[in-house]
């Protein structure tokens, strides 16, 4: 008789209800694999192909709601049944997301196993084919995408700035989007005709920082072979941004107090003041009071940056604007890779608000646009990175004797092999008469 193609997972800390699963799935010509705990269940998950999964829910140290919303994620196309001896399983299932879930309450007939497992695996096959997609509604400030309290903060700062010339700081995590800021602060106000100029500080080695931003003379240094403008001058009429400003040297800092104070440029090697007409906007993830008490930030130029102060929030303070910018992403790089455009599986969202982004949009950007590259028409759980899915905290296995240890390990060979003695021996590299004694002591 030949074995069918789905491999069935049957999860019960119940051995007797595990045997008697895997006689009856057995008879019908299903191959089975069972595990008497969710950390055994997800060892076979994580080395094995499964096709569906058969669970209890109340069993010791990790119950089958954690292995439910662990599955749920990372194998979300896996049809699954759960088996209680709880009536009340249509209230519990109703708040775990996990995709289309059947139950069967014990005890069950051969029958009622089979029905179950029949309309688990029917159910899963239908859902695939009828799942919705969700389209949200953009909320857009210049290049800022958010409608949450946070980012209403931030654009009512920029109303008050845009059309003054007031130097502003803007703080943030790294990856909150403190350019995009400077660029709404630029281009929605009067002087978005002037240039904007974006300048990494932290990306430019220290010894050509100064040269790049305040220009030089023919000769001023060795390579210097003619005069040029810096960033200050090419910012003319408009306005340069600073990033990383904690990351500019003692000498470039003194230069930039310079700029504000008398608003004019000394190029490398010249002793020419240039008047300059510009907004400066400086921006970083540092603590510059820190880097004011070690002494390596002037403490005079400090005052004269934030003038005004704009702090961007992190993006697990504004979960609430990720479906806008997850929209915005997905349109973006639909575009960018020619007609690739995808929805949202409405069991993606979830999982990226539950998730707390160290690396904020920046981070999120990235997820999206791979998950574009690793998707057709719609983004599902299957496109998201592991780091994003569900993970089981498992306690640590507490201490115990060798003797007790190899005395587990026995017994679960043998639960492997259907307590079939000489498969055992085989896997344990023992004889059956060394076997025998241990199982004896």
């Amino acid at each position: 008789m030949s074995v069918l193609k789905e491999n069935i997972l049957l999860v019960d800390d119940d051995i007797h209800i595990l045997e008697l699963l895997q006689r009856h799935l057995q008879a019908l010509n299903y191959h089975t694999f069972k595990a008497i705990s969710v950390r055994e269940a997800v060892s076979i998950l994580k080395d094995t192909k499964i096709d569906a999964l058969i669970t209890d829910l109340k069993m010791p140290e990790i119950d089958g709601f954690e292995l439910l919303k662990f599955t749920s994620e990372h194998y979300p196309n896996m049809p699954k049944l759960v088996i209680t001896g709880f009536p009340s399983i249509q209230d519990s299932l109703a708040v775990i997301k996990s995709g289309v879930v059947e139950y069967l309450t014990k005890p069950f007939t051969k029958n009622e196993l089979i029905e179950a497992l029949d309309k688990t695996l029917k159910n899963n096959k239908t859902q695939s084919k009828i799942k919705n997609t969700t389209t949200f509604t953009d909320s857009k400030y210049g290049e800022i995408t958010g409608n949450s309290e946070g980012i209403r903060r931030v654009i009512e700062r920029i109303e008050r700035v845009k059309n003054n010339k007031a130097t502003v700081f803007i703080s943030g995590e790294s990856g909150t989007g403190k350019e995009l800021v400077a660029r709404s602060i630029h281009y929605q106000g009067q002087f978005a005709r002037g240039p904007f100029i974006a300048v990494n500080c932290g990306g430019i080695p220290e010894n050509l920082l100064e040269a790049e931003l305040f220009g030089y003379v023919k000769g001023a240094f060795t390579g210097a072979d003619s005069n040029r403008n810096g960033f200050f001058q090419a910012a003319q009429g408009g306005t340069i941004f600073l990033d990383e400003i904690g990351n500019a040297s003692l000498a470039v800092q003194s230069r930039l107090l310079r700029v504000l104070q008398e608003k004019e440029v000394v190029k490398i090697g010249s002793q020419k003041a240039e008047t300059v007409d510009l907004r400066i906007i400086t921006a970083t993830n540092s603590n510059l009071k820190d880097m004011i008490a070690n002494k390596t930030f002037r403490e005079d130029l400090y005052y004269r940056l934030t003038v005004v102060e704009i702090d961007v929030p992190p993006l697990r303070n504004r979960k609430e604007d990720i479906p806008l910018l997850v929209d915005k992403f997905l349109l973006k790089y639909g575009v960018e890779y020619k007609d690739r455009f995808a929805k949202l599986d409405p069991e993606v969202l979830p999982i990226l608000l539950r998730y707390n982004w160290p690396g904020n949009i920046r981070e999120l950007e990235n997820i999206i646009q791979r998950a574009v590259i690793l998707s057709d028409n719609l983004v599902t759980v299957s496109a998201l990175p592991e780091s994003l899915k569900y993970t089981i905290d498992f306690p640590q296995d507490s201490l115990m004797p060798l003797k007790d240890m190899e005395k587990q390990y026995i017994l679960k060979v043998l639960r492997a092999c259907d307590n079939n003695k000489t498969k055992a021996s085989e896997i344990l590299q023992i004889n059956r008469k060394t076997l025998r004694e241990k199982l004896k002591d």
